[in-house]
């Protein structure tokens, strides 16, 4: 345990709490209404209140609370957060990567408001880091501290997943033809792309790697990532990372790179439109203020050697917005633009969309290729979810010339029309086949959801109501919190990186947000995540029968979770009840009913939370509970059927009109 005048001033949450003790959040609540001597706040709020690290560590020795030994940097992970800084935390992670790999102090300027030069208590953060980092090893302990800066700073930082950044490398590799010595990301984030093409091109001809971005401490992290990786052989790769603004000072203008990998930022107003009006890197044409991502492509173009290849990640609207189908259109027509691959929703953030990627073939600004091609490669992955060994096997094939469904080539000449949409699924026909067997298997589903929804029905409009008797006595949720018949756990914060969309993984774990329940967009995260999340605090998950609140008023919903485990966002709620006291699907009934939630809410504004506090209950007999529970079991069928019956009959409706439009439907 260390001694607490190295840290006097170090605080910790709850969930810090939790995970240097090894249990949930819920636990570590418990303890402090239970046990008079749980050491007092020392600072935050009622609802988030801050600890004295040395107080926690001490009581829960004291206390026998700690079951096993913890790890020297989950107890030292405090106080980098103690640092408070965003930018002080991740420059002195930096600094960590670094100096355990040999590297010199880095030398770029630091971020506004951090200073470049570590006062007294970081020096001795450092020093105790690196000391740990002896027994530990300098790739895992840099790698802890990185993973938790990133998973603090989640909302900020949109990090390119490792299988996304092994696609892009991939895609650059089957496109080019030679050997690959020279690689720029210019806005490289914390460097998963540079590391992805260094495991690719490191053990061969690579001769460097080249990297920037406009926050420093991102361009840090990257060169301390590069570092810590190391790459073997007589000659490794050079590396040269830039802290600057790419577009308004590029620090790599005098470079032509082989490959270029990019995610750039996207939807900027603010990025140079005024002032680089005249730049010599438009030779397609100046940007519009709305489209600083065709600025990205054409600084990409720009950059590359003649015969280079460039994978950058892109939003969909960059494939059809009116503002830019005259740059499209000269890409096209230079043969500069030679595949567009839709991804499937889930891929990277932003989780909700399908993102893009372009593959670019250039021989310099103004300069064609050797031979214009003709044609383009469009390529749609998206339907499947994302299963990336699907999607690269998908992509490679189409990108080697090999054809079946989901990619197609079309020419250049019938995109260059008044729109030059470049968007997949707009050029990827669907064979009448695939359009019969889907309307087959429609109909099975309308025909299971009828029979379910007649057969809930019938058991429904047979009850009557009962109109003797007095309205029952009501019990807030607030009292059976009291009561200990139930216990509230809130949920938090996803790790973004880690969430999947789509197809369930073999692993995977739902994840709820706060759209309304259930029907919401499919996430994921990887079991693993998900129990580590839930063991540190930094996760609630829920368990069998556990009641979910979302408690947006706009998107108030309730419904028992039968199929736990589920991971809840910050919208969302957990109530877990005492099953000898409490019924939960009794539970979710009442508190379900709209006027109940209009009564909880803290505001009349649709925007406003429901104080799930609040809402009522009858007082029920632990009988008349159930008996009450299994008719709301028997509303949530019919509701979920007759919601299941409208999806599906839109899907038939929809695959109908397309096949009487092809002339395909089948005779009766």
């Amino acid at each position: 345990m260390p001694d607490s005048a190295e840290s006097p001033t170090v605080s910790v949450p709850l969930a810090e709490v939790a995970r240097i003790a090894g249990v949930g959040r819920a636990a570590v609540s418990n303890w402090r209404r239970r046990h008079e001597t749980f050491p007092a706040p020392i600072g935050g709020t009622d609802a988030s209140p801050l600890f004295s690290l040395a107080e926690i560590e001490a009581w829960l020795h004291r206390e026998g609370k700690i079951k096993t030994a913890v790890e020297p940097l989950e107890r030292l992970w405090p106080e980098y957060e103690a640092l408070g800084d965003r930018d002080a935390m991740g420059l002195l992670v930096a600094q960590v990567g670094l100096r355990l790999c040999g590297e010199p102090e880095d030398s770029e300027e630091p971020a506004e408001g951090a200073s470049g030069m570590l006062d007294e208590r970081q020096s001795d953060l450092l020093k105790r880091t690196l000391q740990l980092a002896v027994a530990k090893g300098p790739a895992e302990t840099f790698g802890f501290l990185l993973e938790r800066w990133l998973r603090t700073h989640v909302r900020q930082i949109a990090v390119t997943p490792d299988p996304l950044a092994e696609l892009m490398a991939e895609i650059a590799s089957v496109v080019h033809d030679g050997a690959v010595r020279t690689v720029l990301d210019p806005a490289c984030g914390a460097g998963t792309l540079l590391l992805s093409a260094g495991r690719r091109w490191g053990g061969s001809a690579l001769a460097e790697l080249r990297g920037q971005d406009r926050d420093p401490v991102l361009a840090s992290l990257t060169r301390a990532q590069l570092a810590v990786a190391g790459y073997t052989g007589a000659a490794p790769p050079k590396v040269m990372v830039t802290a600057a603004d790419t577009l308004r000072a590029d620090a790599h203008a005098d470079v032509r790179a082989d490959v270029v990998l990019c995610n750039p930022p996207s939807n900027e107003r603010d990025w140079g439109h005024a002032e680089l009006a005249t730049d010599a890197r438009w030779a397609f044409g100046q940007p519009p203020r709305t489209e600083s991502e065709l600025a990205w492509v054409q600084h990409i173009a720009a950059a590359l050697a003649r015969g280079g290849v460039g994978v950058m990640v892109l939003p969909p609207a960059v494939a059809a917005r009116r503002a830019g189908r005259r740059i499209r259109a000269g890409l096209l027509r230079a043969g500069v633009l030679r595949t567009v691959i839709a991804l499937p929703p889930g891929a990277a953030p932003p989780h909700g969309v399908g993102l893009h990627l372009w593959v670019l073939r250039a021989g310099g600004v103004g300069k064609e290729p050797e031979t214009s091609p003709a044609e383009i490669t469009l390529v749609d992955t998206v339907g499947g979810g994302v299963d990336w060994a699907r999607i690269t096997e998908q992509v490679v094939k189409a990108l080697q010339g090999v054809g079946g469904p989901g990619n197609v080539t079309v020419p250049v000449i019938d995109l260059l029309d008044e729109e030059v949409d470049l968007t997949p699924a707009r050029h990827i026909p669907r064979g009448p086949t695939a359009d019969l067997v889907g309307l087959r298997r429609s109909w099975a589903r309308f025909d299971a959801h009828t029979s379910e929804l007649r057969d809930a029905a019938s058991i429904l409009a047979a009850m009557e109501p009962v109109e003797e008797g007095g309205a029952a006595p009501l019990i807030t949720v607030a009292d059976l919190e009291r009561a200990g018949a139930l216990e509230i756990q809130g949920g938090q914060a996803l790790p973004e990186a880690e969430v999947e969309r789509g197809a369930r993984p073999a692993d995977g774990v739902r994840v709820l947000t706060g759209l309304r329940l259930p029907g919401g967009p499919e996430l994921w995260l990887p079991a693993g995540a998900a129990a580590q999340g839930e063991k540190a605090g930094t996760l609630t998950v829920t368990a069998s029968q556990d009641v979910v609140v979302s408690m947006l008023a706009r998107d108030f919903d309730v419904h028992v979770d039968t199929e736990a485990p589920s991971v809840l966002g910050p919208q969302l709620c957990a109530l877990r009840v005492d099953p000898p006291v409490l019924d939960p699907w009794f539970l979710a009934g009442c508190l379900r009913a709209p006027d109940n939630a209009r009564r909880a809410g803290t505001h009349a504004s649709t925007t406003s939370r429901v104080d799930v506090r609040r809402l009522r209950v009858p007082r029920f007999s632990l009988e008349e509970q159930r008996r009450y529970g299994e008719i709301y079991r028997r509303i949530t069928t019919f509701e979920r059927e007759l919601q299941g019956l409208r999806r599906v009959g839109g899907e038939l409706v929809r695959s109908l009109g397309d096949l009487l439009a092809q002339g395909q439907l089948p005779r009766a």
